[in-house]
């Protein structure tokens, strides 16, 4: 990725030398400080400008590389949502880009963000998804997680789920973080590592 380098007596004024020249606003771009001198009669400040629209093009350039290099064919949508960059994926091969439980898809995301800059990553999250794959993973498992909770709520007996990824086990804390009569912990070494679902021994059902 290119670097846009700038220098001012301060590091505002660099900025505002960024923006002028990369034609852009300070939302779209994240600054790093290079260096900074200050001496008697000079004080420079310079830094490292990554422009956001760069750092798309890359992202969508070095997916259709891995994806042309797998001899798949897609289309593409990136948007900015928040401190996210979501990178969803539209092919005609979706099932060995998502892997059995998403494991490809993962390692896929794993690669995408290794090859920006850590200044990227510090800031926004890169989340890669196959044709909403990850919405609809996440419907099915709150449906499941209040299913579960139910039968533990009911028999008093604690539930261990399968192992999940740590994004999925996320989701699963967040569904039940205010079940009054289960709470959730994680078990387990990765890759292995899984929730249980266990109940309140001090609620009593109304």
């Amino acid at each position: 990725m290119k670097e846009n380098i700038f220098t001012g007596k301060t590091k505002e004024e660099a900025i505002e030398k960024a923006l002028t020249e990369l034609k852009t606003t300070e939302e779209d771009i994240i600054v790093k400080v290079v260096s900074e001198k200050q001496g008697l009669l000079k004080k420079e400040v310079k830094i490292n400008v990554i422009n956001l629209n760069d750092v798309i093009t890359y992202l969508k350039d070095s997916v259709k590389e891995i994806t042309g290099l797998m001899n798949i064919e897609c289309n593409l949508e990136i948007k900015r949502r928040e401190k996210n960059i979501i990178i969803e994926i539209y092919s005609d091969k979706n099932s060995i880009l998502i892997g059995k439980n998403g494991k490809n898809l993962e390692a896929f995301q794993n690669i995408i963000r290794q090859i920006v800059p850590q200044e990227v990553n510090n800031i926004y999250k890169i989340v890669l998804d196959i044709e909403n794959y990850k919405d609809r993973k996440i419907n099915n498992l709150e449906r499941m997680a209040k299913q579960v909770a139910r039968e533990v709520k009911m028999t008093k007996v604690e539930a261990k789920l399968e192992p999940m990824n740590s994004y999925e086990r996320r989701a699963i804390h967040n569904i039940l973080s205010n079940n009054k009569y289960v709470y959730t912990e994680s078990v387990g070494e990765e890759p292995n590592r899984c929730v249980v679902i266990k109940p309140k021994e001090d609620n009593k059902e109304e």
